[in-house]
């Protein structure tokens, strides 16, 4: 608990730390939600649909010998008192044995490095190799300085839309995808056509993009500029009260030195005629 709250308070000092940087750098971020871009590969639904399919197949074994070790136990406390000591213990080995065989079966299936972990591990890394190789031709290709993956260990505290690069990521997979399933000339040269208009198509997103990012930085220029004026502005108001009010003060001093003047003035004045 300690390394991820101390794991969570780094990344929050790094992204507040970067932030800064990146806005004087003009650095691109962008992300991938690996998530999402699995569940919208046909491929990998498909093999997913496949391995759900035998996973419910070894659940179905197991929870079937566990009814088995169940019932022999059930039949055991049922028979104990007309067995003798040698087949009660004949028996209970019979029950361990399966049950152990059993438990052996589980951690072959589902445990830490079974069957389920190597099967989906097999499944994935085709699908991650095509992202990362998509991820790299995206990067280049606009400029990106960083992109992250949203569902990975990477603590992403906020994440807007406009920075998420995977449906660009699943356009590329399924370009790839397309032009293996090609048959002849004919078909991949229609696929080339296809994907010459997304190429236009994400020239057309990326100048927007451009665009929508030069506004927002002119819109940030501006607020500074009359963030910068207003503070100006107040600071020479403070300037001329301070000014004001010294000047006031200076000249509250004036009178009460004179008045505290003419009041030992008439006091001296009183003591000599008291004098006479």
């Amino acid at each position: 608990m300690k390394t991820r709250v101390l794991f969570l308070l780094t990344t929050i000092c790094w992204l507040s730390f970067s932030a800064s940087i990146f806005a004087q750098r003009g650095i691109r971020i962008g992300y991938i939600d690996m998530d999402y871009i699995l569940e919208n590969v046909p491929e990998y639904g498909e093999a997913s649909a496949q391995l759900e399919t035998k996973v419910q197949k070894w659940k179905t074994e197991v929870e079937v010998v566990l009814k088995e070790v169940e019932q022999m136990r059930k039949d055991l406390n049922n028979e104990r008192v007309l067995l003798t000591k040698e087949l009660i213990e004949e028996r209970e080995e019979d029950i361990n044995f399966k049950e152990k065989e059993i438990l052996d079966y589980q951690q072959k299936r589902f445990g830490p490095n079974g069957d389920l972990f190597l099967q989906k591990k097999r499944l994935i890394q085709p699908v991650q190799d095509q992202v990362f190789t998509a991820v790299q031709e995206i990067a280049k290709s606009k400029r990106y300085d960083f992109i992250f993956d949203k569902s990975a260990d990477v603590v992403m505290l906020y994440s807007a839309d406009k920075y998420d690069v995977s449906d660009q990521v699943l356009l590329r997979i399924n370009r790839a995808s397309k032009r293996k399933q090609a048959k002849n000339k004919k078909e991949r040269k229609q696929i080339e056509q296809g994907e010459s208009r997304n190429v236009e198509q994400e020239k057309e997103v990326t100048e927007r993009e451009k665009a929508q990012q030069a506004k927002i930085t002119e819109r940030e220029k501006l607020l500074e500029e009359r963030k910068a004026a207003r503070e100006k502005a107040r600071a020479a108001k403070k300037k001329e009260y301070e000014e004001r009010r010294a000047k006031l003060l200076a000249e509250r001093k004036r009178k009460k030195d004179s008045i505290a003047a003419l009041k030992a003035q008439k006091l001296k004045e009183q003591e000599e005629k008291s004098d006479n």
